[in-house]
């Protein structure tokens, strides 16, 4: 063997072993579960209506920790993988263990809107409504941070009952910025007392304990997401869950898979993985996908081989399958 190729071998060694474990600001994606949604919806105090076919949710895999230069070019060799730059996926600063903390909060919000929007067109809500108030949304860097979760059912604020959002409002705003605020709170068939104070924080640097909140829901509705994270989902839970509770089978014995996520009043908003959320769509034998307008194009270039419709909210997608898909 020649010195020359000996040096060559050597370095191409080197390269490889420092391609195999040094890591680069890039995640992989990939097409994730596609779930049936009717079966993860649980209610009482309503008659449910199963349907012929099924509504399905698509989601997509991330890779647990950044890609080495090898991993990277084998998810861009990989048609049904994606490469994505860890600054679309993470804030500055933030870690993966906090970006997956945010998709969990995220999906348990999209859970929460999802069923708000169905319940304001089928049941006179929020004007009627559950005791207490459903903690739907907690800002970062706010006292409640890490004390009070999406999905939180809180009855009682310093031993005053609340429910309703001007209620919540008003009990806050007597304690004196500083001051310990307890929260009596219902999360998971449990009761426990938080505490938190008003401190300033959000994007005016006000005086907040940070939280959001809904009138509870007339009845009791859980929804399990399982592993599966982020807002994406929500179009498919409020599609489902209408379902559930209307007599007329909306899905025509179809497999409709889609995505979007939605918020409390019931408009759809553009999220991320499209391409491989159609290919999840397409293992799961769909015979549509319902995509949000604004990822329209990029789902028509996944070139997906199923009938793609937009919609920019939950009615548009009710129109569509109202009117017999």
């Amino acid at each position: 063997m020649s010195k020359r190729l000996i040096v060559f071998l050597t370095l191409l060694s080197v390269v490889v072993i420092v391609a195999s474990y040094v890591t680069l600001p890039y995640y992989s994606e990939a097409p994730g579960p596609a779930r049936e949604v009717a079966p993860l919806i649980q209610f009482t105090g309503h008659q449910r209506y199963d349907s012929q076919g099924h509504f399905v949710l698509t989601s997509v895999l991330e890779s647990v920790q950044r890609l080495t230069a090898l991993g990277a070019l084998g998810a861009w060799l990989d048609p049904n993988r994606a490469v994505v730059p860890e600054d679309e996926l993470l804030f500055p600063g933030e870690t993966q263990a906090q970006e997956q903390q945010r998709s969990v909060s995220q999906m348990d919000q999209s859970k929460l809107d999802a069923v708000a929007a169905v319940l304001k067109d089928l049941e006179g809500y929020p004007k009627n409504h559950g005791k207490g108030v459903l903690v739907e949304t907690v800002f970062p860097g706010c006292p409640a941070e890490g004390k009070l979760f999406p999905g939180d059912l809180i009855t009682e604020i310093d031993g005053m009952a609340v429910d309703a959002g001007n209620d919540v409002t008003s009990a806050i705003d007597e304690v004196p910025v500083g001051k310990p605020i307890r929260f009596s709170v219902t999360a998971g068939g449990s009761s426990e007392t938080v505490t938190a104070s008003r401190e300033r924080c959000g994007p005016q640097d006000q005086p907040l304990v940070g939280i959001a909140t809904l009138p509870n829901f007339p009845f009791d509705v859980t929804i399990q997401s399982g592993n599966i994270a982020g807002p994406s989902a929500g179009l498919m839970w409020a599609l489902g869950f209408y379902d559930l509770l209307t007599p007329s089978d909306l899905t025509d014995g179809m497999t409709v898979a889609g995505t979007g996520a939605i918020d409390r009043t019931g408009k759809v908003y553009p999220i991320g993985g499209v391409a491989e959320k159609l290919v999840a769509a397409k293992r799961a034998g769909a015979d549509v996908f319902l995509v949000p307008q604004q990822n329209l194009a990029e789902a028509q270039a996944a070139n997906p081989g199923i009938k793609l419709v937009p919609v920019s909210s939950l009615q548009d997608a009710l129109d569509f399958l109202k009117g017999g898909g």
